[in-house]
């Protein structure tokens, strides 16, 4: 199976000699539990996109600085790319940006919150009534999240799987075919600690203080990385079939 990566953000220039990029993350987290799976990036935060919804069997759409309120030329053609690929009901996920922009191109509504940063390890509540791919996942999520927006209003039709106090609206599903989540199982504990040194003076001290002594405590990630596999080839099966 292939998955098309679009690519939404760069990684800050002095940490990619060490870190590379944020499709090379997803390569290595989702590549881990399948190592049958192909991978494809469009750099469409440059203007880059697939000639076709159909370039590869599913889509990740990745992390970014930007704000989807910003509205810039890339984004609107990327919400349009987004609603084509659900309406032909081929696999979609986004983290991060990727979780607001999807939101965005379905009705919802992305602001910078009021709560501020969220930076560090988060713990997530996984419903009760979880879609099928989730369905061993563990009740409680931890994972490295490194945000300031947040999903304030949902699409007519959109479900939450996950949440927290500081964000409600941390993991979400449209359909059978599109879900996402806030935070990033692809930031391994070396990018988080690196990001959160480099960008120390965006946030109040007591907040980067709490975020990097949350390092200490284990991430879900590689277990969560089994769902999206999941997620995204049972998807596709179902479209096949």
């Amino acid at each position: 199976m292939k998955i098309g990566i679009l690519e939404t953000g760069l990684a800050p220039e002095q940490l990619r000699e060490e870190f590379k990029s944020y499709p090379s993350m997803f390569e290595s987290l989702l590549g881990a539990v399948d190592p049958s799976l192909t991978f494809e990036t469009w750099t469409v935060l440059h203007g880059q996109f697939p000639a076709s919804i159909d370039a590869a069997d599913g889509w990740i759409i990745t992390g970014s600085k930007h704000g989807v309120y910003e509205n810039a030329p890339w984004m609107i053609e990327l919400q349009q790319f987004l609603r084509d690929t659900i309406s032909a009901k081929l696999p979609v996920f986004g983290v991060c940006f990727g979780h607001q922009i999807l939101a965005t191109a379905l009705g919802g509504k992305v602001v910078k919150s009021d709560k501020g940063w969220g930076v560090g390890v988060h713990e997530y509540n996984v419903s009760a009534n979880t879609p099928d791919w989730l369905s061993d996942s563990a009740s409680t999520l931890r994972i490295n999240a490194f945000h300031q927006d947040q999903v304030v209003e949902l699409p007519e039709g959109a479900t939450v799987w996950a949440s927290s106090d500081f964000c409600p609206y941390a993991g979400l599903q449209y359909g059978e075919n599109a879900a996402s989540i806030q935070p990033h199982p692809e930031f391994m504990r070396p990018y988080e600690l690196a990001l959160l040194q480099s960008r120390a003076d965006l946030m109040p001290e007591d907040v980067h203080n709490t975020a990097m002594q949350s390092l200490e405590t284990p991430v879900t990630s590689q277990e969560f990385a089994r769902s999206i596999v999941k997620f995204l080839t049972s998807k596709r099966v179902q479209k096949a079939a």
